[in-house]
């Protein structure tokens, strides 16, 4: 499976474009709702959306190539970055500067907006420990690559099936 880096540019300027206006909103937010897309488009239809690998990490959930395209799209100057106060903590935010033109399908499309309904209005904190006990987070070791296979391993609090 190849990376779709334009998939990818258009999720994450998607998510943003939904979620800008949401105080909680950050990276640690925006990562782990484009993690929970990935594998319930894999748990659905077999195949990763964007193909990204995420790594387990003790923060939470790292995608791989989150680094190298948001520094290009802030380059580019597609996105602005700011590190906010969030209550008794710092928050990095992201934020549009251009009206994105996106491309997705409706069965695309309905995974997305499951995901950022479901999980937007989270806090860092909190998505944090949810994610921990996806099946596909909590049988991957720290610092290895999140398997995407082990969707099929979710009860009905993570699956997106109906069981």
């Amino acid at each position: 499976m190849r990376f779709d880096r334009e998939k990818y540019i258009d999720l994450i300027m998607y998510i943003l474009s939904q979620c800008h206006q949401k105080p909680n909103f950050g990276k640690t937010v925006l990562c782990s709702i484009m993690y929970f897309i990935d594998f319930d488009y894999y748990e659905l239809y077999g195949q990763l959306l964007t193909n990204e690998t995420y790594i387990k990490s003790k923060r939470g959930i790292r995608p791989t190539h989150f680094r190298e395209i948001s520094e290009e799209l802030i380059s580019k100057k597609q996105l602005f970055f700011r590190k906010e106060p969030y209550y008794n903590r710092t928050i990095y935010r992201y934020y549009l500067t251009i009206i994105p033109d996106l491309k997705f399908s409706q069965r695309e499309l309905e995974i997305i907006n499951h995901s950022i309904d479901k999980l937007s209005n989270e806090n860092a904190t909190t998505i944090t420990k949810y994610a921990k006990k996806d099946p596909p987070i909590s049988i991957a070791e720290f610092g290895d690559e999140i398997d995407f296979r082990h969707v099929f391993s979710r009860d009905n609090e993570y699956s997106i099936i109906d069981k």
